[in-house]
């Protein structure tokens, strides 16, 4: 009953940017955490960036300095600002949000992706 819906993925020159989004289709109340990832053909899906509900953020190392992923609590959204980008950050990249149900469960969102290409 929950769905995550990306946007912002597109094609764009190396050292350009893009901002991803991602919202949830309905009010969520206990988003533990949220991310996002990517995943190139033949590889491993990764993650990029995550933050939690305090707002403590972790990047991976490839894209420190140049990413940012930030939150808007009331429109139940995620975003990442993708700056100097390189042609290996090219991907489909995917949001995650992690909600919690009670004390002891909690479950993981995906959206559907949105690709990300960057090309001369």
């Amino acid at each position: 009953q929950v769905h995550l819906v990306e946007s912002g993925g597109g094609l764009v020159q190396p050292g350009g940017s893009l901002r991803l989004s991602c919202a949830a289709s309905r009010n969520i109340f206990s988003i533990n955490a949220m991310g996002w990832y990517r995943q190139a053909p033949g590889k491993q899906r990764e993650m990029v960036a995550t933050i939690t509900s305090g707002d403590q953020t972790n990047y991976a190392d490839s894209v420190k300095g140049r990413f940012t992923i930030f939150r808007d609590n009331a429109k139940n959204a995620v975003y990442l600002q993708m700056n100097s980008l390189k042609p290996e950050d090219t991907a489909v990249y995917y949001c995650k949000f992690v909600i919690l149900y009670s004390a002891y469960e909690n479950h993981d969102y995906w959206g559907q992706g949105t690709q990300v290409t960057v090309s001369s």
